[in-house]
């Protein structure tokens, strides 16, 4: 059984699908951009600062589902641009302390939803 899990404290899907979905002791969170659910805008000055807004975007389903980023296992990090590798691992790494991080890959792609510059998908496990 599955049972889906959205928050209004994160961007409402921009498609067919929902923000996350628990299955058993697995919550799979769809892929986040830097929009800033409070005012539906995007978040685009800085790559530090987009990066920032898609794990808060995280977080917060996170926190509906009852869990936190410690519960995270996986991360696929989508870039349109690979120069900004170490700019967002900087970030990245204040979420993720290394001792604990979770399994990722980052790749770059030609383009991503809304123009944006990264997209962050994620999966959680209930301990």
């Amino acid at each position: 059984m599955k049972k889906i899990i959205n928050t209004s404290n994160a961007p409402a899907p921009v498609g067919p699908y929902n923000q996350s979905v628990l299955t058993g002791t697995t919550l799979y969170i769809s892929g986040q951009i830097p929009i800033n659910p409070a005012t539906g805008e995007i978040v685009s000055d800085t790559i530090e600062n987009e990066t920032v807004q898609v794990l808060e975007n995280i977080k917060n389903i996170l926190a509906e589902a009852g869990l936190t980023m410690a519960n995270i296992v996986k991360c696929t990090v989508f870039v349109t641009d690979m120069g900004m590798f170490s700019r967002i691992n900087e970030v990245y790494a204040k979420y993720f302390p290394a001792e604990n991080a979770p399994a990722r890959e980052l790749v770059q792609v030609v383009m991503l939803p809304k123009n944006v510059n990264i997209e962050i998908s994620a999966i959680a496990v209930v301990f």
